[in-house]
């Protein structure tokens, strides 16, 4: 059955985030637990997020493929790997052809970066050059204040708008910038070598990272273009579940995330 209703091309990953406050190690036992086609790593604070000898091990163990790298670029991961943003790229690429991922999630440069900013654009295309690791760029968004729209990125937070060739498409970023979702999906096209599975309903400055099909966004229809198109990108359900009761409850939403994404995949023309 598994066969049946999956994309050929088109693997489901787990964020290695989903499971926070567990860790790296308890995301490659849980997809593998539950039958994921692999894991895209959030390099952060986790130790063991860093240190590619450990991911490499756990990966054999567990039998999960890396399949993408997501670069440490959050707030809170600003000294991750250093505090030079183009040698944290240096380093997710060398990591990603290690591992054998095929991508780099990486997210546009914070306004007060302004030399890496400045040359995000010309940088990324000269990374590319010298790599079959793709690096897609995610899509962000505004921060309202005082009834203001307040973007902490440069050039700016929605990737639509820039000449990257390669983008990641977040859907509980699109409900915080109010986004429609498809209509990024659709002025993307090819561009579109990335997707970021989760929901949410757009509460102001809220990143909720929901599971598939609780928030309000569009998330089955999304799935179900992809199928239809012949995508052939990486999905990855990043979802928030550090509030689960118990691990219990974590693995619940892990599975049902995952049948969601299968389910919507298996879309005919």
């Amino acid at each position: 059955m598994a066969d049946v209703i999956r994309v050929p091309n088109a693997k489901i990953a787990l964020s290695t985030a989903s499971v926070y406050p567990e860790r790296t190690p308890d995301a490659f036992e849980l997809a593998a637990r539950l039958g994921y086609d692999g894991v895209e790593i959030m390099v952060g604070a986790d130790p063991v997020s860093q240190d590619i000898d450990v991911i490499e091990r756990l990966s054999e163990h567990y039998e999960v493929p890396v399949l993408a790298i997501h670069a440490p670029c959050l707030l809170v991961t600003q000294r991750v790997w250093g505090r030079d943003p183009w040698a944290k790229l240096v380093k997710a690429r060398k990591a990603a052809e290690r591992l054998g991922a095929s991508a780099v999630v990486v997210h546009p440069p914070f306004r007060w970066q302004r030399d890496y900013a400045r040359d995000f654009e010309t940088g990324l295309a000269r990374m590319r050059d010298e790599t079959d690791v793709t690096f897609a760029v995610e899509n962000m968004f505004p921060l309202r204040a005082r009834g203001n729209d307040v973007v902490p990125y440069s050039p700016g937070w929605n990737p639509i708008d820039y000449d990257f060739p390669q983008v990641t498409l977040d859907l509980s970023h699109t409900a915080v910038s109010g986004s429609d979702a498809m209509e990024m999906a659709a002025k993307l096209g090819d561009r579109l070598a990335h997707l970021h599975l989760a929901d949410g309903i757009g509460v102001t400055n809220k990143d909720e990272h929901l599971v598939p099909g609780r928030g309000n966004q569009p998330c089955a229809q999304m799935l179900e273009r992809l199928a239809n198109t012949g995508y052939s990108g990486l999905v990855v359900l990043e979802i928030n579940t550090r509030k689960a009761a118990s691990r219990t409850e974590r693995i619940d939403d892990l599975a049902e995330a995952l049948a969601f994404a299968r389910l919507h995949l298996a879309a005919s023309a």
